[in-house]
């Protein structure tokens, strides 16, 4: 009897955590192209996930779910739908073109705005009522990564969990970032250049002086790398920063905020279908003045930014963000060029998941360069590229950070309980122990068919350093 019962406790746990796992791609009905960062989501849930660049995806189900609606939807297409367990898996998903219509009328007592700027100005002005008004946390993956031109040498993936009390309030203060579990950690990057050392000799306020790599002892060193991590790439600096567009319009200095027009204009371009719904697709081009982050320690002044945000033609909620910094003053132009070999000094795309009305952030991109065995200077520097064997797409790196949120929880009880046990740690740097039985049922981003190369590289050559 006893050991009847251990079994039959042992099978309704079982049951309770168990998934299906639906895998499939997205494509283009008529070019057969795949769509990348299509949605697919359980309907009326907070389910979900994106497809990789390759069309493809994997969603965890919940047994619960298996007879709820499966949705696949991306901007300027007609969405999919079918029932869950009636999904047929690693089938090819086509999605057809969905074509705006503008012949209703709309009587509204406020004239409804026809320019891409007066429409934004419009949707920032909205923000208050389109974003959360509560407290919610939010449950998400994310992939951080860091390589040059021919191969990763750093991976982390992490589950982690947001907090937010409210768009009303300031992220500086209110906003909190946890790391969960972590599923990969390789870390083979080479030793971070003098000229990076220092950089935080200076933050410290410490003098660099006549600088020679063998008189540097190793923990000094690895504190600096540190501090470089943390300045470049840390969560909170990505959350609570001015690049988080949207949620932080109404902090002083934001880059939404009351002097947008100045540094950015938006230009309608059309009005495309998302989900059955119409929605304007706005350029973003240059304004009259440059655009600054005001970052400390770092010279992150004088860009122009380029890109496109989505906002539903209904409500004037913001759907999509895709936003480029690009180097536009002389210096910054000089600096970029030296340092990074590139122009393009951020690249930022956040999608928002609607949910009770309410949007809530769903996928965020970030990719910038990074000052790792780079910015040699001195005038040895021609010298050294000019020597035999040196490869330039080695030497440059840049790293990039995604997240996706599967699961929105606002219950009061829950939120009060995460926010007493959890001790609210953003550091993705520190090593964790892998717990396999966290990740069976936890929802992930599917890497391309480049990137799983790319990582499973890295695996082996981080398992041949480790020997």
């Amino acid at each position: 009897m006893k050991h009847f019962l251990a079994l039959l406790i042992f099978l309704v746990g079982a049951t309770a955590f168990a998934q299906t796992e639906l895998r499939g791609k997205v494509a283009d009905f008529l070019t057969y192209e795949p769509i990348e960062s299509a949605s697919v989501y359980i309907e009326n849930t907070t389910i979900g996930s994106i497809t990789n660049t390759d069309g493809n995806f994997i969603l965890k189900v919940p047994q619960e779910h298996l007879k709820d609606t499966l949705v696949i939807s991306s901007i300027g297409y007609k969405s999919f739908r079918v029932v869950i367990d009636g999904f047929e898996n690693n089938s090819d998903i086509y999605l057809e073109e969905d074509v705006a219509s503008l012949d209703e009328v709309v009587i509204v007592s406020d004239p409804r705005p026809t320019t891409g700027n007066e429409i934004v100005v419009k949707a920032i002005e909205r923000l208050p009522r389109n974003l959360p008004e509560h407290s919610y946390l939010q449950k998400g993956f994310l992939r951080h990564k860091e390589r040059n031109k021919k191969e990763y040498k750093w991976l982390i993936e992490s589950a982690i969990t947001l907090y937010d009390s409210s768009y009303a309030s300031a992220a500086k203060n209110e906003l909190k970032i946890n790391v969960d579990e972590t599923r990969k950690s390789y870390d083979l990057r080479n030793i971070d250049t003098l000229f990076t050392y220092s950089a935080y000799l200076k933050s410290i306020g410490s003098k660099a002086g006549n600088l020679n790599r063998n008189s540097i002892k190793t923990a000094t060193l690895i504190e600096a790398i540190k501090w470089n991590d943390t300045r470049v790439n840390g969560l909170e600096n990505l959350f609570k920063g001015k690049l988080n567009l949207i949620r932080n319009s109404n902090v002083t200095g934001a880059l939404f905020g009351n002097n947008m027009l100045e540094k950015h204009q938006f230009k309608l371009d059309t009005i495309l279908v998302d989900n059955g719904r119409k929605i304007y697709k706005i350029e973003i081009s240059k304004g009259s003045d440059f655009v600054g982050l005001n970052t400390p320690n770092i010279y992150n002044e004088g860009f122009e930014a380029k890109g496109w945000i989505y906002i539903y033609y209904d409500n004037y909620a913001v759907k999509k963000v895709e936003y480029e910094l690009i180097a536009s003053s002389d210096v910054q132009k000089k600096r970029s060029k030296s340092l990074y070999d590139t122009q393009v000094i951020h690249k930022l795309v956040v999608g928002y998941k609607e949910y009770d009305d309410k949007m809530y952030p769903n996928y965020i991109y970030y990719e910038t360069p990074k000052l790792v065995n780079t910015g040699d200077r001195s005038s040895d520097r021609f010298k050294t590229e000019a020597a035999l064997g040196f490869d330039k797409g080695e030497q440059y790196y840049y790293t990039i950070q995604e997240i996706l949120f599967t699961e929105i929880i606002k219950d009061p009880e829950l939120l009060k309980q995460e926010l007493q046990q959890n001790d609210w740690s953003a550091d993705i740097f520190s090593s964790r122990p892998y717990n396999e039985s966290f990740w069976e049922n936890y929802n992930v981003l599917l890497e391309s068919k480049e990137e799983a190369k790319l990582i499973q590289d890295l695996t082996q050559r981080a398992t041949l350093f480790k020997q």
